[in-house]
């Protein structure tokens, strides 16, 4: 079995402030991108999901990191729902958004309000950035995390397939956070929608007891790839709003009961894809990158399969 474990992210404040992560003197991007890749055979670029990756950036990673390294990317944030401050788009489309969508009263801008026009041009510099990845077998698969008021309604499933068809020529997964689309009533439904589409269904891990997520729903929607994304379970922080960093919102450490529950769940499920990605977003300071270890160590898998 294909398993590979890894973190979203390997830059965040925390797990550098920490210090107990990356080995002293590995101070630069490069180091530390190195020293990751040697631990992990797997990252997501969380950062994608703030701001347009780069290609540039892209080229970089791939000449840093070693064959058979693989690298997922979050979606940014404006092709999945959230509220997007126009300051994180790019200048040039910043200054050509049109007048009325910006405002003292309007701080944020949404899929809908853009033109078609600068949403073609976004789309192809998202393409564009990838492409580095793609070209050196580094790139595998999208996530598409929708935003929590993204429901099974025409308008949430017409994005949907916006983005599946603007993502046509990659590997789609799509993370759903609106408990609509897999109560008990609908998620088998929701489960064939993605088969049908080509879709890699993401199987979530998150506090139990919180209403605003998805059910955790342990099956594979496409024969290339299965995912699995750790969020931890602290349900006092899972809701914060505000000034509360992800690394806040996320901070929790798997125990090792805990992780041998989900190893159990993860064999089983990599028996029925060609690959297995889980990432672990409990993303303050080396919570992912300790209980990524703990987990490969309980699954018998090491930084780059054979």
């Amino acid at each position: 079995m294909d398993i590979r474990c890894g973190t979203a992210g390997w830059t965040d404040k925390t797990l550098i402030a920490c210090k107990r992560f990356y080995p002293r003197g590995s101070s630069s991007a490069e180091a530390r991108l190195r020293f990751y890749a040697s631990q992990f055979p797997l990252v997501e670029v969380d950062s994608a999901y703030y701001a347009l990756p780069s290609a540039p950036n892209s080229q970089l990673w791939s000449e840093r990191t070693p064959a058979g390294f693989t690298f997922n990317f979050k979606s940014f944030r404006l092709f999945t729902g959230h509220q997007t401050s126009p300051d994180v788009l790019p200048k040039d489309i910043a200054m050509a958004l049109p007048a009325g969508i910006t405002g003292p009263r309007k701080k944020n801008v949404y899929y809908g309000d853009l033109p078609a026009e600068i949403l073609d041009e976004l789309w192809r510099r998202y393409r564009e950035a990838l492409e580095p990845l793609r070209a050196s077998g580094r790139l595998g698969a999208v996530l598409f995390q929708f935003a929590p008021w993204i429901t099974r309604s025409p308008d949430g499933l017409a994005l949907v397939e916006t983005c599946r068809l603007r993502m046509a020529d990659y590997l789609m997964a799509v993370e759903f956070r609106n408990q609509t689309w897999f109560d008990d009533q609908h998620a088998q439904w929701t489960l064939d929608f993605l088969r049908e589409r080509g879709l890699v269904h993401v199987i979530v891990d998150a506090p139990p007891d919180v209403t605003n997520r998805v059910h955790t729903v342990w099956e594979a929607t496409h024969p290339e790839l299965a995912m699995v994304r750790l969020h931890g379970r602290n349900t006092q922080t899972w809701g914060a709003t505000g000034a509360a960093s992800a690394a806040d919102r996320f901070d929790y450490d798997y125990n090792d009961d805990e992780l041998n529950e989900l190893a159990s769940s993860i064999r089983a499920i990599a028996t029925r894809a060609g690959r297995t990605h889980v990432i672990f977003n409990n993303c303050f300071e080396d919570q992912g990158q300790r209980n990524a270890r703990t987990l490969m160590r309980i699954l018998g898998v090491g930084p780059i399969p054979s």
